[in-house]
C-alpha cells in the first residue's frame, strides 16, 4: 500500500475521533467513542464489559499521549498521530498491533456478542458498525467480505485480524465510518 492511502486511512481515523474538529485529539475523544459503542450496545458504563471497554480505549489513549509526550491531559494533531501510529502499529507489525489495539478490539467484540456464543454474527456487526459511524449497506457489504468461509459469524481472531489487516493495508474492507 502507497504512504498516500495509508495516510488517508489513518487521517479518517483521527477524523472520527476528532470529535469537535478542532485538529487535535485527547482524552475525550477516545472515551467519546467508547461511550458511543456502549450506548449502541444499551450496555452501562459500570458494567464489567463497560469498564473493559472504557479502560481498554483509556489505556490506547494513554499510550499514545505518552508517546506524543503531551501527557494523558494533553492533546494530540494529526501529523503527531499519523507519525506515531505509523511507528508503533503499522511498522511494528503484528506485535505493535495487539500491544495498541488488540485490547480495544477484544472489549467491542465482548459487548458486540450479544448472544454470548464467542462469534459476532452479522446483526451483531452492524451494530458496532452503526456505533461506529458505519453505514448499514457498507456494514453488510465488510461483513459478506470478511466472513469468508460463509459462517454467518465471525470470530474474535477474524474481526482482529480484519482490524489490523485494514489499517496495515492488507485489504480494503473499510470499518471507519464515512
Amino acid at each position: 500500500m502507497t504512504a498516500s492511502v495509508q495516510d488517508s486511512r489513518l487521517k479518517r481515523r483521527f477524523e472520527l475521533w476528532d470529535n469537535n474538529g478542532d485538529g487535535a485529539i485527547d482524552r475525550s475523544d477516545y472515551e467519546s467513542e467508547a461511550r458511543r459503542i456502549l450506548q449502541g450496545f444499551g450496555e452501562q458504563e459500570n458494567s464489567p464489559k463497560g469498564r473493559a471497554l472504557l479502560s481498554a480505549y483509556t489505556t490506547m489513549w494513554e499510550s499514545l499521549a505518552d508517546k506524543a509526550g503531551s501527557g494523558p491531559q494533553g492533546q494530540v494533531t494529526l501529523e503527531q498521530f499519523i507519525q506515531i501510529t505509523e511507528r508503533e502499529i503499522v511498522q511494528a507489525g503484528d506485535a505493535g498491533f495487539d500491544r495498541n489495539l488488540r485490547p480495544s478490539i477484544e472489549a467491542i467484540v465482548d459487548i458486540a456478542d450479544t448472544d454470548g456464543d464467542g462469534e459476532v454474527s452479522s446483526a451483531e456487526f452492524k451494530r458496532w458498525m452503526r456505533a461506529a459511524g458505519v453505514d448499514e449497506r457498507q456494514a453488510e457489504q465488510s461483513f459478506k467480505q470478511l466472513d469468508a468461509n460463509h459462517s454467518g459469524t465471525l470470530s474474535v481472531e477474524e474481526l482482529v485480524d480484519a482490524v489490523r489487516d485494514y489499517h496495515q493495508g492488507k485489504h480494503d474492507i473499510s470499518l471507519l465510518g464515512n
